[in-house]
Parts: C-alpha cells; sequence; structure tokens
C-alpha cells in the first residue's frame, strides 16, 4: 500500500472520529479495517455512551469486520487507527493477525489530553502480588481438567 492511500484511509478513520466526538458517543478515535483496498468495517471509541470499556476504537472496528467476514482472524486485513493502539487493543489486534497496522497520533499524544496508557504496560511487568488491583492465583482442579480437555480435543479449532 502506498503511502498516500494509507493516509486516505487514516483520513476517513479521522472524520468517523470526529463526527463520534461531535455526537458524544466517546472518546477521539476511530478505526478502519481495509480488505482488498475495500473498507471491510469501521469503528469509534464508544466507551461512555455504550457503557463498556472495551468498546474502543480497534475493538469494536475487529468485532465489526469479523462478523463481516465470518472469522476470528483478519488475515490480509489492514487496520488503520487514528492512534497507536492502548494495550488491550494492541492483544486483540494481535489477536486478530491482521497483515499491517498503520496509526496517526502516537500514544504520546495521546497521553497530553488525558488518555495516559503508561501506567498498563509497567503493571502488566509488576509482579501480580504488587499490582493495583489485588491479584491473586489459586489452583483447583476444573482449571487442570479444562486445559487437559482442550489439550486433547480433537476437533477444536485452533487459533
Amino acid at each position: 500500500m502506498s503511502p498516500e492511500r494509507d493516509r486516505y484511509f487514516l483520513k476517513i478513520a479521522a472524520e468517523l472520529a470526529i463526527q463520534n466526538v461531535k455526537e458524544n458517543k466517546g472518546g477521539p478515535f476511530g478505526a478502519i479495517i481495509v480488505k482488498d483496498d475495500q473498507i471491510i468495517a469501521t469503528g469509534c471509541n464508544c466507551v461512555s455512551s455504550a457503557n463498556d470499556p472495551t468498546a474502543h476504537a480497534e475493538v469494536t472496528a475487529i468485532r465489526n469486520a469479523c462478523q463481516k467476514l465470518d472469522t476470528f482472524q483478519l488475515t490480509d486485513c489492514t487496520i488503520y487507527s487514528t492512534c497507536e493502539p492502548c494495550p488491550m487493543c494492541l492483544g486483540a489486534i494481535y489477536w486478530a493477525r491482521p497483515q499491517r497496522l498503520v496509526f496517526a497520533s502516537t500514544k504520546k499524544d495521546a497521553a497530553k489530553i488525558g488518555f495516559d496508557d503508561d501506567f498498563i504496560y509497567q503493571e502488566i511487568n509488576l509482579p501480580i502480588e504488587n499490582r493495583k488491583i489485588s491479584t491473586s492465583q489459586i489452583n483447583i482442579p476444573e482449571a487442570e481438567e479444562l486445559f487437559k480437555l482442550w489439550k486433547d480435543k480433537y476437533d477444536k479449532v485452533e487459533y
């Protein structure tokens, strides 16, 4: 994809995000997913209007694209986002396995307007007993059995 075409799709994502902000649906973030030079799906941040902390633009676009394409992997797709994805979105993007990710603003730009995800990156690297959210791990036999069930399942769909 050429830089001009990437800019074209980023501008569309930005236009969606601008409309989203004007309609008070959520934060200033938009994303689109493109396959074969066609927009497959879009998404905007609707955390506050949907009361869903996972309703970020990239996650919403991924959900919409996977539903449209009837798959859980976005092979041969490009995700265009108005901002560098947060840790949750970046994880979702890696799980969706697109060919490319292109973004406009950086996470430092987002931090300047109050969207600072750096604390999450720091928390991930801490031992669980040192995290801000009380976290504990308890072994139960059912959890071990669950993993064994999955490991031995002959007709599972791998991902």
